[in-house]
């Protein structure tokens, strides 16, 4: 089973401020809905807790120890290799990881791929990070850069990394 992250992240790897997303990018919200429809989303209590509903068109899944429930339709896992032991038993062929800063920290051993949006800015404030890229064990192979315009305040560089 193949596993993605999809994340956007500043200059300095802030990815959230107080539970929610630091920057307003419309065309980000597009890119990640396209490299993660169809595909079953993992992500974490505070994640859940800021979509405030399960993502259409995915399998969603919620890993926490201290949630009860979640809606129906939308799965609940203490842990993450539980929810990846459960996707690999189903016949998953691939996974996209969705956040937040823990559970990107405890799946990027087993990603192959991370789709990184590349928010060109430094945010001194952050209360969730996406970790470093090791330039070792990752390469750059393709990026799509973006000018910051009336709808983007910031400019921005989609970018796809493969393990090496």
């Amino acid at each position: 089973m193949q596993i993605r992250i999809v994340v956007a992240a500043s200059e300095n790897n802030v990815i959230g401020l107080h539970n929610k997303l630091p920057w307003r990018l419309p065309d980000d919200l597009r890119f990640f809905k396209k490299m993660t429809r169809g595909l079953p989303v993992v992500m974490g209590r505070k994640t859940w807790e800021s979509l405030g509903k399960p993502l259409p068109e995915r399998l969603n899944i919620v890993l926490s120890s201290s949630l009860s429930a979640v809606p129906e339709g939308v799965l609940l896992f203490s842990e993450l290799e539980e929810a990846l032991d459960y996707l690999r038993a189903q016949q998953h062929d691939e996974v996209a990881i969705i956040g937040g800063g823990q559970i990107y920290h405890a799946a990027l051993p087993f990603t192959h791929t991370v789709y990184l949006t590349r928010v060109h800015t430094i945010l001194e404030e952050g209360t969730a990070v996406f970790p470093e890229l090791p330039p070792e064990e990752w390469k750059l192979a393709w990026e799509e850069r973006h000018e910051a315009d009336d709808q983007h305040a910031y400019p921005f560089t989609f970018q796809r990394w493969e393990r090496i």
